[in-house]
């Protein structure tokens, strides 16, 4: 800014120098050092750089960090042991429903062994979703209201036979009870017959790969045979194909 300003007292100083002799030298320096002095001509504009967001560098900038991995770590009806990761999430999307707990991260695990359930409880709460273990495959959440807790002893509560009263005087004859046990009757599933579900790894119950691949012929569906065909030939085909596409996307940047 103000070397514009010092270029016509320099030019002017220059020139009375050069003008001037040996006896003159005295005043002739005066008069130019006082032509450098600047006079305050008007108001002068100063700008003043402040820090800004973008000026930092790439440091500040929005950061595009790897994936935190959520969503559901275990589907419904899978096999699951107390401390397994059921449900992973930010924010209560989920919330934990029988046999569950939630984390100081909002992550969802199992409290005891069981199979996955994902439900809503309309008489609790309408708007929430909850996820919970049952101990039974069969079992359906939410349980009635008022209903028998479940137990992990496989057994139902039943009323105990009791022996009768003996009057006073009379020998007292012991009577063994024994506990009745019933034993509930399991309906195969819609698609599982004739199944062998055994536990596999990752605590799933599922038939084997190869026992699957032969769901078709023990579902008496007839599937058509594979006809291999010329596989050179269409290889050739799909090379040339591949070529024609680069060649006419290179024309279309020579053209642009």
């Amino acid at each position: 800014m103000l070397l514009p300003r010092l270029q016509p007292p320099l030019r002017a100083a220059i020139k009375s120098i050069g003008r001037s002799g040996t006896s003159g030298t005295q005043t002739a320096l005066n008069d130019a050092f006082a032509a450098l002095s600047v006079k305050n001509a008007g108001p002068v504009l100063t700008f003043v750089r402040h820090a800004s967001h973008q000026q930092q560098g790439a440091v500040n900038k929005a950061k595009d960090g790897p994936g935190k991995r959520l969503g559901a770590k275990k589907s419904g009806e899978q096999y699951v042991i107390p401390g397994n990761i059921i449900f992973r999430q930010r924010g209560s999307l989920w919330f934990p429903g029988e046999n569950c707990a939630m984390g100081r991260d909002h992550t969802i695990y199992a409290t005891q062994p069981g199979y996955v359930k994902y439900y809503k409880d309309p008489k609790t709460n309408p708007k929430r979703q909850y996820i919970g273990v049952t101990f039974e495959r069969d079992q359906v959440l939410p349980l009635p209201p008022n209903s028998a807790r479940r137990r992990r002893l496989g057994m139902e509560a039943t009323k105990m036979e009791l022996p009768e009263v003996v009057e006073e005087g009379a020998e007292i004859q012991l009577q063994e009870v024994t506990p009745v046990v019933r034993k509930r009757k399991v309906k195969e599933r819609r698609g599982t017959e004739g199944m062998e579900l055994t536990i596999r790894p990752g605590y799933m119950y599922r038939e084997a790969n190869w026992q699957i691949g032969r769901a078709a012929e023990r579902a008496k569906v007839k599937v058509a045979p594979f006809v291999p065909r010329d596989r050179w030939t269409a290889w050739r085909k799909t090379t040339l194909r591949k070529t024609k596409n680069a060649e006419k996307r290179g024309l279309s940047r020579k053209k642009k």
